[in-house]
């Protein structure tokens, strides 16, 4: 259901209907006197002695036109905590007939900053649809009129639609059906992020081959699409220092190729890009809030298909790196996209880290489930930073092991190394390790295994289900809070 906010110096209604007030944690009624009517002061200060008021959104009907909405703000509240409590005020009201809401955010209690920015951050996150393909919308709009002295400032304001706007159109790549998202669209689509600001560059397979990305053209070889390297620039410094490197798998559609996938569920192959979408919506975010840093965001493109000319089992390939590698299951193909992209990103722009994204491994979900997502890294003070972001937004990461001694496991008899781990176990450490081979130059790294953070069947605090766009909020905040 789309969101439109108004920010108003004062507002131009003298008695609003359905005005939004915040309260301290008890729902102490006497700092409402200011804001309402004597009326309707008595009238709600009696409810709240009689109403169990369990929950921290309390909606009192003045009359049949006319609502006042208290909205209970703990002092220990953190950010996250209330932009959770903005999406529980749109659970609460989605389904109402109310289109217009008015908040007064003079009536925030003391102790916290930036409360309403980060409570409406929350509504928007949570009110994300992806209707695109249903015949039948929903037309129906939430108007919020916000008023007072505690307004967020037009920089925050401008830095959460950023941040929102990348979100969702992470969510919009991640949600795009195979058919219609297949990698020459989505080269497209990206193409199109110039008019944004962002420097794009599309190496197609024709200048892959050239460069010697055998790892990632072997993937999408079988696909009548093409395959592609994709680079987004955002120089937000003037200066020409390093940029801050994020890499995503973009697999429109993983069947798992000759080693074909089970029939059941492979429709959820649609999201094997979602890491290529992160790292999309991030540089989109970055160059939207004019961030000053530089950053590149690349993203390998390809289809995993079985056909006449799909890589075999038993193939090898020589990488970008030099490296070969023999190719022992054409399912775990995520690693060699990801393999040629690597190297290339850490030769071609020498950045101060490189973060990598994909959905990599089932094995990951075996271990985190949908609660955190895997980090693998040759780095602790990279690893701490992610960490730290992760807590403050709830896009929580945790630390899984690399050790050389995992390497016995991908070496193969044939070739450099081998693709998978045929001995079993540690199958998200050991595909980590494949890629860490890939990094050269001891370039600080951190891979992110977000297989079950992209996609949620059942929702969480601040989306309603499918595509989650976990992992956007996440770099921002990485980004904003030490590099910036």
């Amino acid at each position: 259901m789309p969101i439109q906010i108004y920010y108003k110096n004062k507002i131009s209604i003298k008695n609003p209907s359905n005005l939004v007030l915040f309260v301290d944690e008890k729902f102490s009624s006497s700092p409402l006197k200011k804001y309402v009517s004597n009326t309707e002061y008595s009238f709600v200060s009696d409810l709240i002695k009689t109403k169990d008021l369990k929950k921290n959104i309390a909606s009192f009907d003045l009359s049949s036109k006319k609502k006042i909405i208290l909205v209970s703000i703990k002092k220990n509240y953190t950010n996250s905590e209330i932009e959770n409590l903005g999406a529980k005020f749109y659970d609460q009201f989605k389904n109402s007939k109310i289109s217009n809401f008015y908040i007064n955010s003079n009536s925030l209690p003391g102790g916290h900053d930036n409360i309403v920015g980060h409570f409406l951050h929350g509504l928007n996150l949570k009110s994300y649809s992806f209707d695109k393909y249903k015949s039948k919308k929903n037309k129906n709009n939430i108007i919020i009129n916000v008023f007072g002295k505690n307004s967020p400032s037009l920089k925050d304001q401008l830095k959460f639609k950023a941040i929102e706007e990348g979100t969702f159109y992470t969510r919009d790549l991640v949600s795009e059906p195979g058919n219609i998202l297949h990698p020459d669209e989505y080269a497209k689509r990206l193409n199109s992020l110039k008019k944004v600001g962002l420097k794009v560059n599309i190496y197609d397979e024709r200048k892959l081959r050239k460069l010697g990305m055998n790892t990632l053209l072997g993937v999408g070889q079988g696909s009548i699409r093409g395959s592609y390297l994709v680079t987004m620039e955002w120089n937000g410094l003037k200066d020409k220092s390093k940029p801050l490197a994020f890499v995503g798998k973009g697999v429109c559609f993983d069947t798992g190729g000759i080693s074909l996938k089970p029939a059941k569920f492979m429709e959820d192959m649609t999201y094997d890009m979602a890491g290529s979408a992160v790292v999309v919506g991030l540089m989109k975010s970055l160059a939207q809030r004019k961030a000053k840093v530089n950053a590149v965001g690349v993203v390998g493109l390809v289809e995993n298909m079985p056909g006449g000319n799909a890589q075999r089992p038993g193939d090898i390939v020589k990488s970008y790196s030099g490296k070969t590698v023999e190719i022992l299951n054409t399912d775990a193909e995520g690693r060699l996209v990801l393999a040629d992209a690597l190297t290339y990103t850490e030769e071609k722009f020498k950045p101060k880290f490189i973060v990598d994204l994909a959905t990599l491994t089932g094995a990951i979900i075996v271990s985190l489930g949908s609660e955190y997502a895997g980090l693998f890294s040759n780095d602790d003070k990279l690893s701490n930073q992610l960490i730290n972001a992760g807590e403050y937004v709830e896009e929580k990461v945790w630390r899984m092991p690399l050790n050389k001694n995992f390497d016995k496991l991908i070496d193969s008899k044939n070739a450099d190394m081998q693709n998978i781990n045929y001995v079993g176990g540690a199958g998200s450490t050991t595909a980590a390790q494949f890629l860490q081979r890939f990094i050269l130059n001891k370039t600080p790294w951190a891979h992110l295994d977000i297989a079950g953070m992209a996609f949620s069947k059942y929702g969480g605090a601040l989306n309603s289900g499918g595509a989650t766009g976990y992992g956007v909020r996440l770099l921002n905040k990485l980004i904003e809070d030490n590099y910036e």
